[in-house]
């Protein structure tokens, strides 16, 4: 039976997760009683994933932080008491001010990230706020800016495939990317165009959910993918399958790209990715000589020393078969370069004051800790949209900075997180229901509009409410610390944009979202006849951008604009870079840490998102470690066992999982989980610092370790 004061509002899925879904909320006297999937929407088609099917009942979680708080037992223990808004904002103006005057601006750090993808509540909610403080300047590159920078200098800033453009693929490779657990939508077309006779090839080290659904699964070696690319290209050419009109045409290289690959031949390749010869050849063949081939690389695969040069060999295999000439063909890569967002706008690089500091926020440990030599060191931290303990690398180091009491931190958030039991001050953050925000995809073409449902429980408020309050007590006057959330979308789209196709905000809020005005996926070649967004305009094989040099850290993954920073060059073609931590090459290391670690996202948490509710912990199922019989049985290890996992950077706790679905010499444990909810440890404590090949990407996956039983 509808209740008497039913009403209905449209939302959107705020994670950090390429499917942006279109909801309806359910709201019954001003209470959040439900939503489902808005059937509408012609990429998410009114499904939700199970991570938000009850989004509702996250909202009303007990053990929200609804009011301000401020610390009164030891950093770490998570025990905090009620104060005002007034107190907390005069906290962090007076620690602050008093640090600006002491050490300078610099010597503060704000660290978010994606915890909410929104335009308005997202990735640069506070960079406004912090570039008129002077505060040094954080370098965002979790997830994906390998991989950015890589296509960047490839193919250039230009959408790719759409998704919904694989209905008409007749292969499709998914490579390093577990769909069915973290980009479901795709996997729903994908699985179409398989019921419709496409072949769907998935290359991942372990048997994924994904891979046990493919009709063919590649398993190479962790952080060896672009030895397997190269020799894909090697084949492709030397087996005359290149499609030489459309290479002569429309691509910068090509020779010195064929002289690099002739060293990959397909045995030369399989003693370094573990994949036979001739498995190599009938994968590269079949790419080939198939129309419509379709490739979907995911990030998993920037997360080593070589994966970007991987990708770079990856996302050159269209252009040399001229598959971006058929509808389904080409490269799903990251459609966020289409949406004409106003980034300077939104994050006012005009206000960073000439030649401040920039700081990775994967280093955040070694800055804390004074292990980066920064002068000053760090003093101020904010955290929002974030929870670096749980999720970014070597968190032991990140735990022992923030203990200590020369560091005052500020941190907004839902719940008292692993990072937020540090916190100095701690600040109530609304959820999705209970603010207004537009969102834009890393999956797909649909801007999709956030309605405000209801009321934020005691006194949260919205990131950008947060900000407007500290821009006011520190007394910052430039016109956008004072705009309401729908002001600032109309301030920070291009709504002038083709793209929009002459729709303006009036008309998204009313319908719930838009798609960019790109053309019909069923037939759309964005680079038939080239056309790419390079220095060349074409496919850059061989890229003079890379010989010159510069900062090759992709926007929006560095939202700094004006920092200075020195440029870098890189090698101007595709290649294999080994992994940093490898068995074969680190004999000294390998004897005491023997196994590969590859660290997915989960299938039931969203990050760190959702892993302190004991609901969605009985669903995902306790920290577990998949091992391969042979090296459980030299470790005595038995199915259920609790082992540790360790390495020189820490160590934490799961059970171990005896199976095939991994080869030996690797391991894998999802993350996600809280160290306060898992024996004071989760997996990312082992996880390296050190960067990947470009883009400052991550190496999570480029980590050796030991597995024993837990005594």
């Amino acid at each position: 039976m509808t209740h008497a004061n039913t009403i209905e509002k449209l939302g959107a899925c705020p994670h950090d997760c390429p499917d942006t879904c279109a909801m309806i909320y359910t709201v019954e006297d001003g209470v959040l009683s439900g939503l489902r999937g808005n059937p509408e929407h012609p990429m998410t088609r009114g499904a939700l994933c199970g991570k938000v099917r009850d989004f509702d009942r996250h909202h009303y979680n007990p053990d929200r932080v609804i009011y301000p708080m401020k610390r009164v037992g030891p950093k770490g223990a998570g025990a905090f008491e009620r104060i005002s808004w007034a107190e907390a904002l005069d906290t962090i103006h007076e620690r602050f001010s008093a640090i600006i005057a002491e050490h300078g601006a610099e010597a503060i750090l704000p660290y978010n990230y994606l915890g909410n993808e929104g335009v308005i509540q997202g990735l640069t909610v506070g960079d406004a706020f912090f570039n008129k403080l002077g505060a040094t300047v954080a370098e965002k590159t979790f997830c994906g800016s390998g991989s950015s920078t890589a296509w960047l200098l490839t193919v250039g800033p230009t959408n790719g495939t759409d998704p919904l453009s694989f209905s008409e693929s007749k292969l499709i490779v998914i490579w390093g990317c577990n769909s069915v657990s973290t980009n479901i939508h795709h996997w729903h077309i994908v699985k179409e165009a398989q019921r419709g006779g496409a072949k769907v090839i998935v290359i991942d080290p372990y048997k994924s959910r994904t891979a046990k659904e493919a009709d063919w699964h590649i398993q190479p070696k962790p952080g060896t993918d672009g030895a397997l690319a190269m020799a894909m290209i090697n084949v492709i050419i030397n087996g005359n399958l290149v499609d030489n009109d459309y290479v002569e045409k429309h691509t910068v290289g090509f020779d010195q790209l064929k002289e690099r690959a002739e060293l990959f031949t397909p045995e030369y390749a399989a003693a370094i990715c573990g994949v036979a010869a001739e498995d190599i050849r009938l994968l590269a063949h079949e790419y080939a000589t198939t129309k419509n081939a379709a490739l979907r690389p995911g990030v998993a695969v920037e997360r080593s020393a070589g994966g970007a040069q991987a990708l770079r060999a990856i996302f050159s295999l269209p252009a040399l078969t001229g598959s971006w000439k058929d509808p389904g063909g080409g490269v799903y890569q990251m459609p966020l370069w289409e949406f004409p967002i106003l980034f300077d706008r939104v994050c006012r690089p005009d206000l960073i004051p000439e030649g401040t500091r920039v700081v990775n926020v994967l280093q955040l440990g070694a800055a804390l800790n004074g292990d980066l030599g920064l002068t000053p060191g760090l003093h101020g931290l904010m955290v929002y949209n974030a929870n670096p303990v749980s999720n970014s690398a070597e968190t032991a180091a990140i735990k022992k900075g923030l203990a200590r009491e020369d560091l005052f931190t500020v941190v907004s958030e839902h719940f008292i997180t692993d990072t937020a039991r540090y916190a100095d001050i701690l600040l109530p953050a609304t959820m999705a229901a209970e603010h207004e925000d537009l969102m834009f995809s890393w999956g797909h073409f649909f801007f999709t509009f956030n309605e405000k449902a209801i009321e934020a429980p005691g006194e949260a408020v919205s990131n950008a409410e947060l900000f407007r309050r500290l821009a006011k007590r520190f007394g910052f006057t430039e016109p956008q610390f004072s705009m309401s959330e729908i002001e600032q979308m109309e301030h920070f789209i291009d709504w002038t944009s083709p793209k929009m196709g002459g729709v303006d905000l009036a008309g998204i809020r009313e319908r719930g979202w838009l798609a960019l005005n790109l053309g019909d996926p069923k037939t759309r070649t964005p680079h038939a006849e080239g056309n790419f967004p390079t220095p060349s305009g074409k496919c850059e094989f061989y890229s003079e951008s890379a010989v010159k040099g510069g900062n090759f850290v992709a926007p929006p993954f560095r939202q700094m604009y004006g920092a200075k920073q020195s440029g870098e060059t890189l090698d101007p073609l595709p290649g294999f870079v080994p992994a940093n931590e490898r068995p074969e090459t680190n004999a000294s290391q390998a004897a005491r840490y023997p196994l590969n670690i590859v660290s997915p996202k989960s299938h039931g948490f969203l990050n760190s998102q959702y892993a302190n509710e004991a609901h969605k912990i009985r669903s995902q199922g306790e920290q577990s470690i998949l091992i391969h019989p042979s090296d459980a049985k030299t470790r005595d290890v038995d199915d259920g066992s609790v082992v540790r996992v360790y390495n020189d950077r820490g160590t934490f706790s799961g059970r171990a999982k005896v199976t095939d679905d991994v080869p030996p010499g690797v391991i894998v444990a999802s993350l996600g989980y809280w160290h306060s909810l898992n024996k004071d440890g989760a997996v990312n404590v082992i996880s390296s610092s050190r960067f990947g090949g470009m883009g400052h990407c991550p190496t999570y996956s480029d980590n050796l370790v030991e597995v024993r039983i837990e005594g």
